[in-house]
Protein backbone atom coordinates (compact mmCIF):
# COMPACT_ATOMS: atom_id res chain seq x y z
CA UNK A 1 0.00 0.00 0.00
CA UNK A 2 1.41 3.53 -1.04
CA UNK A 3 0.20 6.44 1.11
CA UNK A 4 0.75 9.92 -0.68
CA UNK A 5 0.03 13.20 0.34
CA UNK A 6 -1.24 15.85 -1.97
CA UNK A 7 -0.87 19.60 -1.35
CA UNK A 8 -3.03 21.60 -3.79
CA UNK A 9 -3.86 25.47 -4.26
CA UNK A 10 -6.61 26.31 -6.62
CA UNK A 11 -8.24 29.25 -8.25
CA UNK A 12 -10.25 31.69 -6.32
CA UNK A 13 -13.96 30.49 -6.03
CA UNK A 14 -13.63 27.22 -6.35
CA UNK A 15 -12.22 25.04 -3.67
CA UNK A 16 -15.21 23.41 -2.41
CA UNK A 17 -15.89 22.30 -5.77
CA UNK A 18 -12.56 20.58 -6.75
CA UNK A 19 -12.72 19.31 -3.28
CA UNK A 20 -16.06 17.33 -3.79
CA UNK A 21 -14.57 16.30 -7.35
CA UNK A 22 -11.51 15.14 -5.82
CA UNK A 23 -13.41 13.25 -3.18
CA UNK A 24 -15.58 11.22 -5.39
CA UNK A 25 -12.17 9.25 -6.60
CA UNK A 26 -11.62 5.57 -5.57
CA UNK A 27 -8.21 6.35 -4.63
CA UNK A 28 -8.75 9.53 -2.32
CA UNK A 29 -9.26 8.61 1.03
CA UNK A 30 -9.24 12.10 2.76
CA UNK A 31 -9.97 15.95 1.27
CA UNK A 32 -9.27 18.55 4.05
CA UNK A 33 -9.55 22.41 3.28
CA UNK A 34 -6.94 23.85 5.30
CA UNK A 35 -5.57 27.35 6.31
CA UNK A 36 -2.15 28.02 5.30
CA UNK A 37 0.14 27.86 2.35
CA UNK A 38 -2.18 25.21 -0.02
CA UNK A 39 -5.96 25.12 0.04
CA UNK A 40 -6.71 21.65 -0.07
CA UNK A 41 -4.43 18.48 2.07
CA UNK A 42 -5.32 15.14 -0.11
CA UNK A 43 -4.78 12.00 1.64
CA UNK A 44 -4.41 8.81 -1.46
CA UNK A 45 -3.86 5.44 -0.23
CA UNK A 46 -3.12 2.95 -3.81
CA UNK A 47 -1.63 -0.28 -4.06
CA UNK A 48 1.19 0.79 -6.67
CA UNK A 49 3.55 3.79 -7.30
CA UNK A 50 2.25 3.27 -10.58
CA UNK A 51 -1.47 3.91 -9.26
CA UNK A 52 -0.41 6.97 -7.84
CA UNK A 53 1.50 8.04 -10.96
CA UNK A 54 -1.73 7.48 -12.86
CA UNK A 55 -3.63 9.57 -10.41
CA UNK A 56 -2.03 12.49 -10.67
CA UNK A 57 -1.02 12.25 -14.10
CA UNK A 58 -4.47 11.28 -15.84
CA UNK A 59 -6.98 11.99 -13.06
CA UNK A 60 -6.35 15.39 -10.98
CA UNK A 61 -4.99 17.25 -14.29
CA UNK A 62 -8.44 16.51 -15.51
CA UNK A 63 -10.40 18.51 -12.44
CA UNK A 64 -10.96 21.97 -13.73
CA UNK A 65 -9.66 24.86 -10.92
CA UNK A 66 -6.69 23.16 -9.38
CA UNK A 67 -3.50 25.42 -10.07
CA UNK A 68 -0.67 23.31 -8.66
CA UNK A 69 0.33 20.90 -6.60
CA UNK A 70 3.08 18.86 -4.54
CA UNK A 71 3.16 15.42 -3.59
CA UNK A 72 4.35 13.38 -0.75
CA UNK A 73 4.76 9.67 -0.65
CA UNK A 74 4.61 8.46 3.25
CA UNK A 75 7.28 5.89 4.24
CA UNK A 76 6.18 4.93 7.97
CA UNK A 77 3.38 5.33 9.47
CA UNK A 78 3.27 6.62 12.98
CA UNK A 79 -0.46 5.99 14.74
CA UNK A 80 -2.15 4.26 17.18
CA UNK A 81 -4.48 2.77 14.34
CA UNK A 82 -3.59 0.01 12.21
CA UNK A 83 -4.06 1.65 8.89
CA UNK A 84 -3.10 -1.03 6.95
CA UNK A 85 -5.49 -2.79 8.53
CA UNK A 86 -8.78 -0.67 8.12
CA UNK A 87 -7.75 -0.20 4.30
CA UNK A 88 -7.11 -3.77 3.54
CA UNK A 89 -10.79 -4.92 4.39
CA UNK A 90 -12.48 -6.08 1.04
CA UNK A 91 -9.34 -6.17 -1.07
Amino acid sequence: MVTSIILINCQRGVINAVAEALAELDEISEVYSVSGNYDLVVVVRVKTNDDLARLVTDHLIKIEGIESTESMIAFKAYSRHDLEEMFSIGT
